[in-house]
């Protein structure tokens, strides 16, 4: 597995990493503990070092599993989690989000105990807080990084005087938004910010939540505990005119020799290297296929194509729902 480095801090993870969330919420079923734990160690034996997790995953048991599969192997590996949501303990219901500097500290010494370690790797902000400065947050952060208890300091879904100003505070790492083939927002503004300032970006979606795998079709139903059955983007009219997208990816693909979701991940590893994806995995062909797209090559001809084909689709349906968006700072 080929490494890359996120951000000028020198933090070097495998160049596809691990999205566990969808082994315990939020995408269906929770995948079978010990099934879901083993996955996780084949995905270190074959190379993958960085896993991705947080607290408001399942709740709370997402870093518990991550903790269970990884605490025998944890020099070998990078975990990023995520603090930054309030979270009634009893029912598990989000309640809006809470960065306030001692809830952060909170959060990091019960995520410690989950995950079974003494530090986490990178720590990012889940969503940013209007009622807390941005000032504020990045140096309760500084301060764990001071502690031991945290290595490197990262943003999710932030827009860019977001990170500007966490940056001043102290170097932000990673910015984690999302990021792939139809989801292309972060390239105005985000990503330059990136490249401006010495910081990597960790594409979440990187496959479309699985509607770039071509292994979705018009017929699909999701579960209510499934994120995406409130997904405009993933509504039957819309899943329906979407597929014409993933056509195309798979008539590319086939010229290729390798499945849509090699490509769309091919694509975003072309765009940057400093860029790493976390597509979710919860089969092992799906890990051996997507770590299979590292070694798909794309010159910059087949770069082009891709963007011109993808700009004659028009996609029908917001990436979030209303809810989620209003999370975001894009």
């Amino acid at each position: 597995m080929r490494k890359r480095r996120l951000g000028k801090g020198g933090l070097e993870v495998s160049a596809l990493g691990f999205g566990v969330m969808g082994l315990s919420a939020n995408l269906g079923p929770a995948t079978e503990q010990q099934e879901a734990i083993a996955l996780l160690r084949t995905a270190v034996e074959r190379g993958v070092t960085f896993f991705d997790t947080a607290e408001a995953y399942g709740p709370f048991t997402n870093e518990e599993l991550l903790g269970k599969a990884l605490a025998p192997l944890r020099a070998q590996v990078v975990i990023a989690t995520k603090f930054g949501f309030k979270i009634d303990p009893s029912t598990g219901a989000q309640t809006g989000v809470d960065s306030r500097p001692e809830h952060i500290k909170q959060v990091v010494e019960a995520s410690l105990k989950r995950l079974k370690t003494d530090h986490i790797d990178l720590l990012y902000q889940h969503r940013v807080d209007p009622a807390v400065p941005i000032e504020e947050v990045a140096g309760a952060v500084k301060a764990l990084i001071q502690e031991g208890k945290v290595k490197h300091f990262g943003l999710s879904e932030a827009g860019t005087t977001t990170i500007r100003r966490a940056h001043a505070v102290h170097p932000v790492t990673a910015v984690q938004n999302q990021y792939s083939l139809w989801t292309r927002e972060p390239e105005a503004e985000v990503l330059p910010v990136c490249d401006e300032l010495g910081i990597g970006f960790v594409p979440w979606g990187p496959l479309g939540t699985g509607f770039l795998t071509g292994k979705i079709d018009a017929n699909a139903k999701f579960d209510s505990s499934d994120l995406r059955s409130t997904f405009p983007r993933f509504a039957p009219e819309a899943l329906k005119a979407n597929l014409a997208f993933v056509e195309m990816l798979r008539e590319f693909a086939a010229r290729k020799k390798a499945t849509p979701a090699q490509i769309a991940l091919a694509w975003l590893l072309s765009q940057k290297p400093w860029i790493v994806p976390i597509p979710g995995i919860n089969k092992l062909e799906h890990l051996d296929e997507n770590l299979a797209s590292v070694d798909v090559v794309l010159t910059r001809d087949d770069l082009r194509e891709i963007d011109l084909a993808a700009a004659k689709i028009k996609l029908q349906g917001a990436r979030l729902s209303e809810g989620l968006l209003s999370l975001s700072e894009q």
